[in-house]
């Protein structure tokens, strides 16, 4: 017992304090602009707050609103489709991507740093030069070749639009999920494939029973930060659709920032933003529970 007391008397050592003088900085960045703002954002949303001049209680007047209201219903939708897509379309695309690159091949460092370029770029930058390429170059080369489909805009269109928004998130967002794959892939110890190779197995087969279930907690990472990254899309529509044509490419993150900000709902779309981080939070708790399970049994 004394020396039990003793030790809970001591002193904290240097490193404790280092640690203290680390972390204690980080949490109060962390509450000022993550926790802080969540809690006022959910305060507004029991609100009619119009984003200026006084405002009244509410109670969950907003929240109860959200689930009748047309428009953003439809914005959950085009959220949930897009980022279905862009999940399946960006992580299948890198992992071949990195399977090639991590070949033995020429030039495959150089590789790497091209081929991570568009994640460097900003988002509304490249969006505005695809957005060139989409309304002026792609109809110039369909009017030259005769190809149909090419010689309209296809962000003119509500059946294309969203499909060019795509194009363009998965442009950018293949660069990091690459970059991930290949450092998974350069885990793998080189005597499990010598082993493999011994048994009489390659191509598909050394894929799915060898190099795959290696990678699981790499593939894991990707899949949990590309669908919570496509759900909250935002810079490719500001710059390429503004939501349209007739609101079909409108997402939620948009509709929040567009009616929050410029339509005078700035307590009902807190209470949306409020509800969508809830969703972000389930879903990626849920991706990542299912394929933790997946790790296990693997």
């Amino acid at each position: 017992m004394e020396k039990s007391k003793k030790k809970a008397r001591e002193p904290w050592s240097q490193n404790d304090k280092i640690f203290l003088g680390i972390l204690i900085p980080v949490l109060l960045l962390f509450f000022c602009f993550n926790t802080l703002p969540l809690i006022k954002g959910f305060y507004y949303g029991l609100t009619n707050f119009r984003g200026y001049g006084s405002y009244d209680f509410v109670g969950l007047r907003n929240f109860i609103d959200l689930f009748s209201d047309v428009r953003v219903g439809k914005s959950y939708l085009f959220t949930f489709k897009y980022a279905i897509v862009m999940t399946i379309l960006v992580n299948l695309i890198s992992l071949i991507l990195a399977l090639g690159l991590n070949r033995n091949i020429k030039g495959k460092n150089a590789l790497r740093g091209i081929y991570f370029v568009p994640n460097i770029l900003g988002g509304l930058v490249v969006g505005y030069i695809f957005s060139f390429v989409f309304t002026y170059i792609l109809p110039a080369v369909g009017d030259m070749t005769g190809i149909g489909f090419l010689q309209n805009s296809m962000l003119a269109s509500t059946k294309t639009a969203w499909i060019a928004i795509v194009i363009v998130g998965a442009w950018q967002g293949i660069a990091m999920n690459t970059i991930i794959y290949i450092s998974g892939l350069q885990t793998v110890p080189e005597e499990v494939y010598e082993a493999c190779m011994l048994d009489g197995a390659s191509g598909w087969k050394k894929f799915s029973k060898i190099t795959f279930p290696l990678i699981m907690p790499f593939f894991t990472i990707n899949l949990v930060l590309c669908m919570k990254n496509a759900l909250m899309v935002f810079d490719q529509i500001m710059s390429l659709t503004k939501g349209g044509p007739s609101q079909s490419t409108e997402s939620i993150s948009y509709l929040i920032y567009k009616n929050g900000m410029d339509g005078g709902q700035f307590g009902f779309q807190s209470a949306n933003a409020f509800v969508f981080f809830i969703v972000i939070v389930v879903i990626s708790f849920l991706q990542m529970k299912f394929l933790g399970g997946k790790e296990e049994q693997l």
